[in-house]
């Protein structure tokens, strides 16, 4: 007891010197003589490791109801040291033995040991005899390497050593707080203000940090023990004052201690991590819901818009009038040019957005989108095209049935100024006809009225062709669906009526005349001559001025010149030797006039045997030349007419010529940049954009050709020798360039994302760009049936971005790939999923960056579900809650089904069904 009581002094004195170990000063020759026994008593009662590791040991075998008294004699039977091990692994130990004898105690201790060996440490220098005597040195020894392997050797930050891994920790938790700066597991406690600052930074509702003072480290130490042990469920392990008053706490029990923190944060954070990972795969899900919501949306308006607007092409009722068919031609250019524009846009984004979602999809692990029935891109093309191949029938109903009409308005015309003509001819022929004048006349009277017959059955023989022509007329018309074709007929019907009757009157008129003309002897052959030649002449002149009044249609020049003008000009060829005619006709007048007067003749009224006098052919005469040069003056307006089309086909045509190479051309290197591989994907961004602003702002020419179009339609021109481009072909290259540069910076957009997502260098992938383009070989010899009609699909015949199966297997031995058939089956299968024959770069791309990409999978998100589960194959609704944000929470809850299990509470949720779930087929 004497040499105990000076070893606590020498004790003393070591602490009050500052000097490390035992003794200090001259106390070596104490320390030199101590035994064995000495120097045992001396490290049970003074050290600072064995409350602590008491404490640690009791906060595991609590929880299997029990707990140690003395650290060296509870575990000398090996029972609760094996109890200890399995509480601290969840494993089972081989079954202890019973008896209390030596060797039994001996053969537990050695199960225990032979555990803790089998968990890969190594125990030195520690054996069952020295733990069944109560070796505190050897007990104590053996506890810490338990606490090593068991409660530090997992803890690793930065792939750092347990050891260096703790102190990592710490230093990161406690780093934005005043006065701390941990460095060790000893002095850089004493203050207390290292374990308050963990405990604030986890749990800033047990401590207000800002109130402790480094001047007080009994207060700081003892108030982060009550509320770890309050709390925390931590235990006291360490003495505040045994901390404060050494030069250098142990470290091994601070570690000790400090472990504890770190398992009890730990397990909360690992809860953090895992509902970050779920609510980051949840979002995903979110999104690409949307996404497809969005995609059926746009894919029901489209196909909807397509289905009202068809109905509307089919209909092919035509109207009766010209007025109105311009009407219906104004409508449809109203939904070439506003109502269609936007529809086109529609279509391209909904193929840009299921590209998008389907590359989302790839990215993140996630099966491909499948559409509603009748909602795929094919689907939507195949209404598209119906769409357009309806329109384009519609378009050629309108200009024929405007070219119908244009002919029925001209034969109406005519077929009117023919019948007022007729009219006008048979005025009172009729009431003339059913005189009986004959019956009272003179010789002379019957013979005027016999030639004058004669020459009214002339007329009328010559007026006969006149209503062959406006019966064919009118034929025509019918046959043709005029509209007022009643009318006509009903008119044209009177006018034959009217010429029987004529015909029948003039033949009982010639009869009763005939039988009277016997009577008279002398008629005045030179009033005969006049009246005989007279009437045929009149004729003519009446057919000349029909002839120069008739109206005409025609679409080009040269038909005016050939026909119309070369006509006419034959007609005034014949205008001398009319005008003989008619002086000679006037020669007969003027002897009659002669004979009067050389006879002294009284010539008293007019001609008996014509109602043509001199003057009518003379007035008649000079409508006729007057009409000459108005026809001259028609024809050349008919000219200018023809000409101003001529310039209109010539002017669309300079138009057309230049947008359309212009097309092709833009074309052509759009899929030059798309396959070529010089600079970042950035760079063929930003070249692409540009080229698309480049052809928005061309839009105007479109625009303007469009102007020419419409006057074209408008002159009723309909041919165009000046160009092979019409402005349909015009129309369809303008959306398949737009379409073409859109899809192309969706490809890059999509590779970007691919890149970024992968995780992949610029550098490979011009690497991946630079095999692929090498053999990508698969040109139009792939589609020897199809006919491309269309100048703008030239881009096609050269690279497309595809590669047939030779050429794939081609390119992957190139890289290093070492392929079998079973190989290159299984790859064909993954970038080839349709059996299309040929790989597409993107999922070339694909291909090269799944088998080394990190993605999420659902078992780690099942992993991260059960971490918040507490291990449990369940969750419920309230850790749910708990756990993740509301947003995140309630998407779980309302898409989890019931977890069928006998040990879980009610409305427990099955986590594992949903986790796999979210990785197989979508309900849309």
């Amino acid at each position: 007891l004497h040499l105990v009581q000076n070893l606590r002094v020498s004790d003393r004195c070591a602490h009050s010197s500052g000097t490390r170990g035992w003794g200090g000063g001259g106390k070596w020759g104490v320390k030199k003589v101590m035994s064995t026994i000495e120097w045992q008593l001396l490290f049970q009662k003074r050290c600072p490791s064995r409350g602590t590791f008491t404490a640690w040991c009791n906060s595991h075998l609590r929880k299997a109801g029990t707990q140690i008294e003395n650290i060296e004699e509870d575990f000398r039977n090996g029972l609760k040291l094996m109890l200890l091990l399995e509480v601290i692994s969840a494993e089972r130990l081989p079954k202890p033995d019973k008896g209390k004898m030596r060797f039994h105690k001996i053969a537990n201790v050695n199960k225990a040991l032979e555990f803790i060996s089998s968990k890969g440490v190594k125990l030195v220098s520690i054996g069952a005899e020295e733990i069944v005597d109560g070796n505190l040195k050897m007990t104590l020894g053996m506890i810490w390497t338990i606490i090593l392997r068991f409660a530090i050797q997992d803890i690793s930050v930065e792939e750092t050593s347990a050891k260096e891994g703790l102190l990592l920790w710490c230093q990161r938790k406690t780093a934005p707080y005043r006065n701390v700066n941990v460095q060790n597991f000893h002095i850089s406690w004493k203050d207390g203000l290292a374990l308050c600052a963990l405990i604030h930074r986890h749990r800033p509702d047990l401590i207000d940090y800002s109130k402790l003072r480094k001047d007080d480290p009994i207060g700081n130490l003892n108030t982060a023990f009550e509320v770890a042990e309050k709390y925390l469920d931590i235990p006291k392990m360490l003495d505040a004052d045994d901390i404060v008053n050494t030069p250098k706490p142990d470290e091994k029990a601070i570690m000790t201690y400090v472990s504890c923190f770190y398992h009890a944060f730990a397990g909360a954070e690992q809860a953090e991590t895992a509902a970050n990972r779920i609510c980051k795969v949840l979002a995903v899900n979110q999104e690409n819901e949307k996404l497809m919501e969005e995609y059926e949306k746009l894919a029901s308006e489209l196909l909807e818009w397509i289905r009202r607007t068809i109905p509307w092409l089919e209909n092919r009722v035509a109207e009766q009038t010209m007025h109105a068919m311009q009407q219906k031609l104004e409508d449809f250019r109203d939904y070439r040019r506003v109502h269609k524009p936007p529809k086109v846009q529609e279509k391209c984004q909904l193929e840009i957005n299921f590209n998008t979602l389907q590359t989302k999809l790839r990215l993140s692990n996630r099966p491909a989108f499948m559409p509603s029935e009748g909602k795929m891109v094919s689907d939507i093309a195949n209404a598209w095209k119906g769409l357009e191949q309806v329109e384009k029938g519609y378009e050629e109903w309108l200009l024929t049935e405007i070219r119908r009409l244009e002919r029925l308005d001209h034969l109406a015309e005519k077929f009117k100024q023919k019948s007022t003509l007729h009219k006008s001819w048979t005025t009172g022929k009729e009431e003339l006809l059913s005189q009986k004048d004959y019956e009272s006349a003179s010789l002379m009277e019957i013979r005027a009225l016999m030639r004058k017959h004669e020459a009214f059955e002339s007329d009328l023989a010559a007026h006969q062709d006149r209503v062959e022509q406006i019966a064919a007329i009118a034929q025509e018309l019918n046959e043709l669906d005029y509209y007022d074709a009643a009318t006509i007929n009903a008119r044209c019907q009177g006018i034959c009526d009217q010429w029987d009757n004529l015909g029948t009157l003039t033949q009982k008129r010639r009869e009763s005349l005939e039988r009277v003309e016997k009577l008279w002897e002398t008629i005045d052959q030179l009033y005969l001559e006049f009246a005989k030649r007279a009437a045929p002449f009149n004729n003519w002149m009446d057919g000349a001025m029909e002839d120069l009044q008739d109206m005409f249609i025609v679409h080009n020049s040269f038909f005016v010149h050939t026909i119309l003008i070369t006509a006419h000009d034959q007609f005034k060829a014949t205008l001398p030797e009319a005008d003989k005619e008619r002086m000679a006709i006037m020669g007969i007048h003027n002897e009659i006039l002669k004979i009067a007067q050389t006879y002294g003749i009284k010539v008293v009224g007019e001609n008996l045997y014509t109602v043509l006098s001199p003057q009518d052919i003379s007035n008649k005469w000079e409508a006729v030349k007057q009409l000459v040069p108005m026809r001259d003056q028609t024809l050349q307006e008919e000219v200018a007419r023809q000409q101003s089309n001529e310039r209109l086909r010539r002017q669309f045509a300079a138009q057309a010529n230049i947008i359309g190479p212009w097309i092709q051309t833009k074309m052509e290197e759009i899929s030059h940049v798309s396959i070529d591989i010089a600079g970042s994907l950035e760079e063929q961004m930003s070249n692409l954009k540009t080229y698309e602003q480049n052809i928005i702002n061309y839009k105007s020419n479109i625009d303007k050709l469009e102007g020419d179009h419409q006057l074209s339609q408008e002159g009723l021109i309909f041919d165009n020798k000046h160009t092979n481009y019409t402005m349909e072909h015009v129309r369809v290259g303008w959306e398949q360039l737009l379409t073409t540069i859109a899809r192309t910076i969706n490809e890059v957009e999509n590779q970007i994302l691919t890149r970024d997502a992968k995780g992949i260098s610029q550098e490979q992938l011009n690497e991946f760009r630079a095999s692929f383009n090498h053999f990508d070989r698969v040109i139009m010899q792939l589609y020897p049936n199809c006919r491309i009609s269309m100048f703008f699909f030239l881009y096609f015949q050269k690279r497309n971005g595809m590669m047939d199966p030779d050429d794939f297997r081609a390119c992957l031995i190139s890289m290093g790939y070492d392929l079998g058939e079973v190989e290159f089956a299984r790859i064909m299968a993954l970038v080839d999923p349709n059996n299309t024959g040929v790989v597409t770069f993107q999922a070339f791309i694909d291909f090269m960056t799944r088998e080394t990409a990190e993605t999420d999978t659902a078992e780690q998100v099942m992993a991260s579900f059960k971490i918040l589960a507490s291990d449990k194959l369940y969750i419920t609704v309230e850790e749910l809650r708990r756990e993740l944000p509301p947003e995140q929470a309630e998407y779980c809850i309302s898409r989890m089904t019931k977890y069928i299990g006998g040990d879980a509470p009610p409305g427990s949720l099955d986590y594992i069904s949903f986790s796999s779930a979210l990785y197989g087929e979508s309900d849309l």
